[in-house]
């Protein structure tokens, strides 16, 4: 038996990706974002989608600066992430708040990777639309960096443990099953 889902928690049934902290900056302003709404977009060229609420300081910085930075946490930074999720970059310095390193990008001018962050992709804004209450970034990967010992074409997730979320839970991958 199935029940019925409201309407506004029904896009918890599919959206269960990991979770990445989104960095940004324009002029003096510099944020981190918690986002859950990332998508890969196309393989030539490489894009990327993430989905901002309108209202996020983040929104407004991505939009100025035309870039940003998907990095990659692992469980060990949990607390860290979520809260850069809880608390408005408006009313807080959250690289100094949550504890995490910015370091300058290897090509972006503006925005910063989080050393503790086991990956991140450097993007450039190609596209920004506009949907109901959420703004829609289509990013190009210009450059990308992971943990050696921890990437080999794919997550090692015997030695890391992504984190994804549903809707308030946070969990991890527990089991892979090979189908090649």
């Amino acid at each position: 038996m199935k029940i019925e889902v409201p309407k506004d928690r029904s896009l918890r049934l599919i959206n269960s990706g990991n979770v990445v902290m989104v960095t940004s900056a324009y002029k003096d302003a510099a944020n981190i974002i918690t986002v859950t709404w990332q998508v890969p977009l196309s393989h030539k060229p490489p894009l990327v989608g993430i989905s901002l609420a309108n209202q996020h300081l983040s929104t407004e910085l991505i939009k100025k600066s035309e870039e940003f930075v998907i990095n990659v946490p692992d469980f060990s930074i949990l607390d860290k992430v979520v809260h850069c999720g809880r608390v408005s970059g408006r009313d807080a310095d959250k690289f100094t708040q949550a504890g995490l390193t910015p370091l300058r990008a290897d090509k972006l001018m503006k925005a910063h990777v989080i050393l503790e962050c086991i990956g991140y992709l450097e993007c450039y804004v190609r596209d920004v639309r506009s949907f109901g209450d959420h703004t829609l970034f289509v990013g190009e990967v210009i450059y990308a960096k992971a943990e050696e010992e921890l990437f080999k074409d794919v997550w090692n997730i015997e030695k890391i443990k992504l984190i994804y979320h549903l809707g308030g839970v946070f969990f991890t991958g527990s089991e892979s099953i090979i189908t090649r």
